[in-house]
């Protein structure tokens, strides 16, 4: 089976601004893959190429196994959710829907037919003969998402698709794509909310400044950049386990209660195994104690923060 999507140093530049920098990643089949970056990183611009509505300057792209620059037929087999609404306003929310299927091939009845089940789904039943100008910013979303579903592509390519979604509905919409993900489909996704990346996110590639500061599995990136700060719990917290903490002077390095568990930070040099031997004694039973992974937000903050301010002095510098 070939990856869903595949991006090899692509670039893209606007005059002296370079909005894409020899950006390479891969989206493996049947996962959700996540583009992150703060505004203005060049998340939609690479969409864009990829949906090839605007041209790469170098570089390849394979999506499903073709170059949409060259086979336009493979952007069929996509669900493009832009970051603007393309909705025509003037139409009401099902025969908008159905609009969209008919450009993707399917038949009028097939589209109807897909676009009541989708509206029931996404709690729009109701609306369905609105006018898309009548809609709140919530339900035009999630009825945009729906013209975007309702082919059955392979992969979903969409552009902060919980922009205008309230939290109920946001957690409807994570349901829809976990959803799509699980019968076989792949989702490429742009965002700049840390929380739903991480709560949707098989992969992530983080961009600042149009390059790429972090790529990879996101449980294999927590481990690999979690450092030596670890929790520990016992069995019941008391002053003799405070004492016992502050003892331990030998492993550890600094430490902070919170509530009933420590967070204990590792001094360099020192082993788990010297932690665990200084913390388990005959009168402390260790009830839980892990490595704490960092989140995917402190990792963006690493990362994307330094490479977005080191992009921006080098413009300048060339201005």
């Amino acid at each position: 089976m070939h990856d869903a999507l595949v991006v090899s140093d692509v670039c893209k530049r606007y005059d002296d601004h370079v909005a894409v920098s020899e950006l390479s990643l891969v989206v493996p089949s049947g996962r959700i893959y996540g583009i992150l970056g703060p505004n203005g990183a060049g998340k939609t611009t690479i969409l864009r190429m990829v949906m090839n509505i605007i041209a790469r300057d170098s570089g390849r792209i394979s999506l499903l196994g073709a170059d949409p620059a060259t086979d336009r037929g493979v952007l069929r087999r996509v669900g493009y959710l832009p970051e603007e609404r393309g909705l025509y306003k003037g139409m009401t929310a099902i025969d908008a829907i159905c609009f969209f299927g008919r450009l993707k091939g399917m038949s009028a009845r097939l589209a109807r037919r897909a676009a009541r089940a989708w509206l029931a789904r996404m709690g729009l039943a109701d609306w369905s003969l609105s006018k898309v100008d009548s809609l709140s910013k919530g339900m035009q979303q999630k009825v945009q998402f729906i013209a975007t579903i309702v082919h059955q592509p392979e992969l979903l390519i969409l552009d902060e698709p919980a922009a205008g979604l309230d939290p109920v509905n946001q957690q409807v919409l994570r349901d829809a794509i976990v959803a799509f993900r699980e019968q076989g489909g792949s989702v490429v996704f742009s965002t700049h909310n840390m929380d739903q990346a991480e709560q949707l996110c098989d992969d992530v590639c983080v961009i600042a400044g149009g390059r790429k500061v972090l790529d990879g599995p996101l449980q294999e990136l927590k481990r690999t950049h979690a450092g030596n700060r670890y929790r520990v719990r016992f069995e019941s917290a008391t002053t003799a386990h405070s004492a016992l903490i502050e003892g331990a002077t030998g492993p550890i390095e600094h430490f902070e209660r919170r509530e009933a568990e420590w967070e204990l930070d590792l001094r360099p040099g020192a082993t788990v195994q010297e932690l665990l031997a200084a913390l388990n004694t005959p009168t402390s039973a260790i009830r839980h104690f892990s490595l704490i992974e960092p989140t995917l937000h402190e990792m963006f903050l690493r990362y994307a923060s330094g490479a977005a301010v080191a992009a921006r002095r080098q413009e300048n510098t060339h201005a």
